[in-house]
């Protein structure tokens, strides 16, 4: 709801109507940086004639802005309803580079530096999201888990972190009419990550061009050493604009390579979630995971079970992939440690939640009753009523 607006002017009508209109325009929110366009000084001149209408000029953070036909869209209809419909007109210009430079700084809290703002001290929960193998389901799981986050009223950010198998962009509906990631908007030297679900995605599936025009980006093959994924990843968390989240989610790519030990050295008060299947077998390398997690300074607070039983026909559970991985993987980790890490929940094999990432539709928002759907809700309101550390973090206290 925006503010009250101040005393209108005594007799001046005009004035009046100009102060209404912008006390109106508070309540329009820019759909990229989700702040109101009247905190990010986005709004120029508000005039209103003597006949009743009015005239509001709008600053674009950048020439061919994508939001823009919504910025105008949502800038008319909050001006109308204040001087009626038809009687207000918007004119859409773009920010100078003194002004660009001053939103940014502003949305960095004053610092032109960039920096990394989940590091060390950190009051955003970052949970880690891995797994020993490929093919378990996790990038799935995490997107699901983003957007039951997100729906509790969380602000939520997600990093793509899979550089070799990106799949976020595609699973939260994030592509184009060719299967291609939505891109970015770039204001200056910050990234402003597309939103879905309410929850703010980044990808390197955002960067990467298509082989030949009109082919698709996510047929090329990303080949980077471990320098490149260092770099890349730091670069999601120092240059794109998240604003204030309450939890940022990161994709790991499987296994425990290069990306897993640059999360530990960029993002140390990270907690680990493990993602395995029910084979008893599968415990083995979805527990090394874990453990490297560990050796970077990492806590792990869950294990996830992906593609247990499902109920056949009859009624009868099947399991399809075994039986037991999860609990054991949850056991080991569990071994000589002060807190035992417990399994979040077993996921069940469902064509919704195989339909639903196939379409960028997560189950959990598509179908909530569906028995997978329920099962990822069951480990976001785990995760999202545990109790946070302060390990590792400086208390502005001062002892007198």
């Amino acid at each position: 709801m925006p503010p009250l607006p101040p005393p209108e002017p005594e007799g001046n009508p005009a004035g009046a109507l100009e102060v209404r209109v912008r006390a109106a325009l508070g309540g329009v929110i820019d759909p990229e940086i989700r702040k109101p366009i009247t905190e990010l000084d986005m709004v120029g001149a508000v005039t209103a004639g003597d006949d009743g209408r009015v005239r509001v000029d709008v600053r674009l953070t950048i020439v061919g802005c994508p939001a823009s036909d919504r910025i105008e869209r949502d800038v008319r209809e909050a001006a109308e309803q204040v001087v009626g419909a038809g009687n207000a007109e918007v004119v859409l210009s773009v920010m100078t580079p003194e002004q660009r430079q001053a939103l940014t700084e502003r949305l960095r809290g004053g610092r032109a530096a960039r920096g990394n703002p989940f590091g060390p001290g950190t009051l955003t929960r970052v949970i880690a999201v891995t797994s020993g193998k490929g093919g378990v389901g996790k990038s799935t799981l995490t997107a699901n888990l983003a957007v039951a986050l997100a729906a509790r009223g969380l602000a939520v950010g997600l990093v793509d972190a899979d550089v070799h198998g990106f799949s976020i962009p595609g699973l939260l509906g994030l592509v184009d009419e060719h299967g291609n990631a939505v891109r970015p908007t770039r204001v200056d030297d910050m990234i402003l990550p597309p939103v879905a679900h309410g929850v703010k995605v980044i990808s390197i599936g955002m960067f990467v061009e298509p082989a030949e025009p009109g082919g698709r980006a996510s047929s090329v093959a990303v080949a980077w050493r471990g320098p490149m994924l260092h770099r890349t990843l730091s670069q999601f968390l120092t240059d794109v604009y998240f604003g204030d989240l309450d939890v940022l989610l990161v994709d790991l790519p499987p296994g425990t390579g290069d990306v897993a030990i640059s999360l530990g050295q960029l993002l140390p008060n990270a907690e680990v979630v493990v993602v395995t299947t029910p084979q008893p077998a599968a415990a083995d390398v979805a527990e090394r995971s874990g453990v490297v997690a560990r050796q970077t300074g990492q806590r792990v607070v869950g294990v996830v079970e992906n593609m247990s039983a499902f109920a056949g026909p009859d009624g009868a559970l099947v399991d399809l992939f075994g039986a037991g991985g999860g609990d054991e993987v949850a056991r080991r980790l569990s071994e000589g440690q002060a807190e035992p890490v417990p399994l979040l929940a077993s996921v069940p094999l469902s064509v919704a939640l195989r339909r639903g990432g196939d379409a960028g539709e997560p189950v959990v928002a598509s179908e909530p009753d569906d028995p997978a759907a329920r099962a990822i809700e069951q480990v976001a309101a785990a995760l999202a009523a545990r109790p946070r550390s302060l390990q590792g973090r400086r208390l502005d206290v001062q002892v007198r």
